[in-house]
């Protein structure tokens, strides 16, 4: 069933990419949702919110928590945002493997300018709000919103080095797994140990399955759900489920490219492109055609192992189904409720977090370390271009969002007021963030950009070894 909806949602992402893609549909989503919350349909969207979800199985609820149904609110952020953080923890091990966190030297960089960018604005945070309840949302400006920051640097086509889009793309994924730990030691209510200890047993046998070269993706997406459905009942956030199932998820296929290339050659070789019946409107094969037909498709999959074929499917449905239903569900600010004075509070000490923090934070600990000669500037970067590349940084969006509502998550007055502050501080500073960033690299991109070949991003070959 799972690829079946697939088979339906890839043709539709073909659609789309060609007219809208992801970044665009999440920003009229976001935009949707602040003139929904701010118009007289604002009580039918918080009604929305409060929705119970309901879905049972014999006796069995499977979106409840401690014996109550998950709202719309809660079932997006728990539930559907676990596969968008399943999609970055395949992300996470593929560049753990062979991309730009595979080796020290190539992570140093990134590594170290996400370290600064996660740090400086928690202490930027703290300097305007520095006691009280609000201090509970300093983890809020920690977060890079790849998507929008690499859309941003999209804007500038062939311009931008290669080194800076691989740069932003390693310190984003390094930012993830930072803002991940912070949700899995800061963000949890309570602690079960027993379904823990299930989860545990089932990722075992998530594992052992990979080594057993299980590839039918349905096997990993159902004993997902059940890792998912125990950290649920643990008190962990449920979607660092997302994460660890990703984890577990094999990299490497059953079949390597020789032999595909081999078995694939064989069958060609020995296709009989005669046989079978034509007519002027249809065509039957005949069973050898049909069973050589089959084992090519059964080598195809073989060769892709099941971490890039399970991304490659989910994809398009965190793209253009969750993430845009999230900002929907999330950015309904309602502007009416902040004062001028609730301006000089929680909105600008997470914008200042973003903007400031995140700048001052991936500049700093970049330049310096490259300066004292321990890391190299990646290939076509200068100080400049780092600079602007580390104010596009400030764009956090989703994962600001999402760690805004675990901050202030009291559904008491004082929490909501602040939640809806947070979020108008994200906004605010995501967009300047986005703006100052794309006018500043506008005017210090070079005009004309020579290609770069891939190894030479950060280092040669010999000396990656």
């Amino acid at each position: 069933m799972p690829e079946r909806i697939f088979h339906v949602i890839t043709p539709l992402q073909d659609f789309f990419s060609k007219v809208i893609n992801g970044s665009v549909l999440l920003f009229v989503a976001t935009f949707a949702a602040m003139v929904v919350a701010n118009s007289p349909a604002a009580d039918w969207y918080n009604g929305m919110l409060n929705y119970p979800i309901h879905f049972e199985i014999g006796h069995v609820s499977l979106f409840s928590h401690l014996g109550h149904d998950m709202t719309m609110l809660q079932f997006v952020n728990d539930a559907l945002m676990a596969i968008f953080f399943f999609m970055i923890g395949l992300e996470i091990k593929r560049e753990v493997l062979i991309g730009e966190l595979s080796s020290f030297r190539k992570a140093a960089l990134p590594v170290l300018a996400a370290i600064g960018g996660m740090v400086v604005p928690v202490l930027v945070y703290l300097l305007v709000c520095p006691s009280g309840p609000a201090t509970a949302g300093a983890a809020i400006p920690m977060a890079t919103d790849i998507a929008f920051a690499l859309g941003v640097l999209a804007l500038f086509g062939k311009r931008v080095p290669l080194g800076m889009k691989v740069f932003l793309m390693a310190l984003a994924v390094v930012d993830d797994i930072g803002g991940i730990i912070v949700i899995a030691i800061f963000y949890s209510d309570f602690f079960e140990l027993q379904p823990l200890l299930i989860s545990a047993v089932l990722m075992a046998i998530i594992y052992i399955g990979g080594k057993m070269h299980i590839r039918k993706v349905l096997f990993y997406y159902v004993f997902g759900f059940f890792v998912w459905a125990m950290f649920l009942q643990s008190g962990l956030h449920p979607t660092i489920a997302g994460v660890l199932v990703g984890f577990m998820v094999p990299a490497l296929p059953v079949f390597d490219t020789h032999k595909f290339a081999d078995d694939m050659k064989k069958a060609i070789d020995s296709f009989p492109v005669n046989g079978g019946q034509r007519g002027k409107h249809a065509m039957v094969l005949n069973n050898q055609q049909i069973v050589l037909l089959k084992h090519m498709k059964y080598t195809v999959r073989k060769t892709i192992s099941p971490l890039q074929l399970i991304a490659d499917n989910i994809e398009p449905f965190v793209s253009y189904v969750v993430l845009p239903l999230f900002a929907f569900v999330n950015a309904g600010v309602n502007f009416g409720e902040v004062s001028t004075s609730e301006l000089m509070g929680v909105p600008l000490a997470v914008m200042c977090g973003l903007l400031i923090g995140k700048t001052v934070g991936i500049f700093t600990f970049s330049y310096t370390f490259v300066k004292f000669g321990w890391v190299r500037m990646p290939t076509g970067m200068n100080k400049q271009l780092l600079f602007g590349v580390s104010v596009l940084g400030g764009i956090g969006f989703t994962v600001s969002l999402f760690i805004s509502n675990l901050s202030f998550s009291s559904v008491s007055d004082i929490g909501m007021k602040l939640l809806n502050e947070a979020k108008l501080g994200v906004f605010m500073g995501s967009l300047v963030s986005g703006v100052i960033g794309y006018f500043l690299l506008r005017f210090l991109l070079p005009k004309k950009v020579d290609a770069l070949e891939p190894e030479a991003v950060y280092l040669s070959k010999e000396e990656d070894k």
